[in-house]
């Protein structure tokens, strides 16, 4: 949730992390704030609430700081009110420890209570001013350095942590731990860094060092040393990232959403050429082999928001293709049904940023009960593919509005690949159609990018129906699939009531909120479920609904029955999602230009949800 990113080198450290901050801001968008160090020691710390901008005025862009050593923070209010007084950094009373943090303390009303008795005394209403104050205590208590009191303090909390620490006695150093919160260290040419997520540093460094769970690290800039949580040294080799700095920059486009939909057709081709060796596909990268695909008798996705709708396309794919069951679980409630996952359940967790707090407890929970788990991410070394048994990485590259769009994509593919390869090894699909349906597959790129070249209807369309209230998308079998995340795109960045339906499902209750002027997008890809669906478009229509369509070109013909018609190219019906979800993205977007909102950073949300 929250962003961090810290500094240590020779050039000054406010405007590198002003600079990382603008990376992350996706991350948190309440607040924010720095924290650099001089030479004697002393915090310069300077915070704002809202947006990173202010800060930035405030700072003159960090030319008004000087140090070359700090830390720095875009917060997402968990505990307190989003305001200048709880914005990170934090600091002891006697401005002698400052601390920035993502992720919650759960047990941090005793140990308040604990410190209060001590004599330290609390200024905001977060539980982050509880390790600030619990570091200081240890480490004063027991004087045996940084290391060792940030030790104690791991021990000593629950919940969920990624924390950057400075001392004022130790202005050339910076101390970094974590649970269940993402933290990079990145290494450079006489300087270090370290940071939330990558594209916070990919400008400067592509080497990396990824801190595991409940793991410390003394940052400076000539070298970085990791220790386990009792002190003992810990050797970590460097990971190189490989992605394309432009691709977390915007290049012209005004918003990173619009650009990241434009960049779903290499996300796909990028994606395919990763596992597709002419007509065979080619899984050695993930680890997994044939004894363990034949051996699970079912599977179970996991995932949160789009990754879970993935995993709704894809148990319609890999049920079709496999013949075994298939489940699709929210991975916040996946631990509290007692699950019924064994040995020969495979779970496949899907994540874009392989930290998702929850879908990370998952895997953890399948595999406590032995489960064989595998998962879908699009970060290589995060914490969901050291996690799993084995990984498959999307190649979508950095994705920074909050609003998944070409990682969804990725996903997708990545899904598709898996069930003919699987279907392939466990239920002899013949060469010819698994070449069929690759060759399918490699015409996706080119058909998203056809979609995205005539977009002008979308735009009209975004237009006439900014000012709806109500929307409801209907489907059946994989048309419902998607349904759910375009609904979920309209929700979160254009702040419209949408909700995605099985068109059966409307005559059971929801067709009572049909009125004149409801909004009803039908998709109808499956040519089985074509007359059904559009049956049901019809009783809606009949209610007061406007009626726009979404299916496949030059076979259905709808126009003479329903108000607007989008044709998408036509595709295999199992793959139909990765084009309808096109036009849904881009409506979703155009809608929330004409409402003027922030579509990069809609409100209460954030990228990366590192929290329960």
């Amino acid at each position: 949730m929250c962003g961090i990113v810290g500094y240590i080198g020779d050039r000054q450290a406010a405007p590198v992390l002003l600079d990382g901050l603008s990376k992350l801001e996706y991350r948190g968008y309440d607040s924010a704030g720095i924290a650099v160090v001089n030479g004697n020691g002393d915090f310069t710390v300077e915070k704002s609430s809202g947006r990173l901008k202010f800060l930035f005025d405030k700072t003159c862009g960090g030319k008004k700081i000087d140090g070359v050593c700090g830390i720095g923070h875009t917060r997402w209010a968990t505990h307190g009110l989003p305001n200048e007084l709880n914005a990170h950094p934090h600091v002891t009373a006697d401005g002698y420890v400052t601390v920035v943090h993502n992720g919650i303390i759960e047990n941090y009303v005793e140990l308040k209570t604990k410190l209060e008795k001590s004599g330290y005394s609390f200024y905001s209403q977060t539980d982050t001013e509880v390790i600030v104050n619990l570091i200081d205590y240890y480490y004063k208590k027991y004087g045996l350095g940084p290391v060792d009191a940030i030790s104690r303090f791991m021990n000593r909390v629950r919940g969920s942590y990624a924390i950057a620490v400075m001392f004022k006695n130790d202005p050339e150093v910076i101390y970094a731990a974590r649970k269940d919160s993402p933290m990079i260290l990145g290494v450079g040419e006489g300087e270090s860094f370290l940071a939330s997520d990558v594209p916070a540093i990919l400008k400067y460094t592509r080497n990396v060092l990824y801190l595991n769970n409940c793991e410390i690290a003394e940052i400076k800039k000539s070298y970085i040393k990791i220790f386990d949580i009792d002190k003992n040294p810990v050797f970590r080799e460097h990971k190189l990232i490989d992605w394309d700095i432009s691709a977390a920059e915007k290049d012209g486009w005004e918003h990173f959403m619009i650009k990241e939909i434009h960049e779903q057709p290499k996300a796909v081709k990028d994606t395919l050429g990763s596992f597709v060796n002419g007509n065979d596909i080619d899984l050695s990268e993930t680890g997994i082999d044939e004894n363990i695909i034949k051996t699970f008798r079912n599977i179970t996705f996991v995932g949160c928001g789009s990754a879970y709708h993935v995993g709704v396309t894809l148990q319609y794919v890999f049920e079709s293709l496999l013949r075994i069951p298939v489940r699709v679980e929210l991975a916040s409630e996946f631990r509290y049904r007692n699950p019924l996952v064994d040995s020969q359940t495979l779970i496949i967790a899907i994540s874009q940023s392989g930290e998702t707090a929850d879908t990370l407890a998952a895997i953890k929970e399948a595999k406590k009960r032995g489960a064989v788990t595998f998962s879908i991410v699009n970060v290589v070394g995060s914490s969901i593919s050291r996690e799993s048994d084995y990984v498959m990485y999307t190649k979508a590259g950095p994705e920074i509005a909050v609003a998944t769009t070409k990682a969804y994509s990725a996903q997708l593919i990545c899904g598709y690949l898996l069930a003919i390869k699987f279907s392939e090894i466990r239920r002899g699909l013949s060469k010819s159609e698994k070449e069929k349906m690759l060759f399918e597959l490699g015409g996706i790129s080119e058909k998203i990018e056809s979609i995205l070249n005539n977009k002008e209807q979308l735009q009209r369309l975004a237009a006439e129906k900014s000012n709806t209230i109500d929307v409801f998308i209907i489907g059946r079998g994989i048309d419902y699939s998607a349904s759910l995340e375009g609904a979920l795109k309209l929700k979160e960045i254009s702040y419209v009531h949408t909700e995605a339906f099985a068109a059966g499902e409307l005559k059971h209750g929801t067709i009572s909120l049909i009125e004149n002027g409801t909004l009803v997008i039908g998709i109808l890809t499956q040519k089985d479920l074509f007359e059904k669906t559009r049956s049901n478009m019809q009783e809606t229509r009949s209610r007061g609904a406007t009626l726009l369509g979404i299916t496949f070109a030059g076979e259905n013909k709808l126009e003479e029955e329903i108000d607007s018609c989008i044709y998408i190219p036509k595709i295999h019906e199992l793959f139909s999602a990765s084009l309808v979800v096109i036009p849904l993205q881009l409506l979703s977007y155009y809608i929330s230009i004409q409402k003027g909102n922030d579509v990069d950073k809609p409100r209460n949300l954030a990228k990366s949800v590192t929290v329960e």
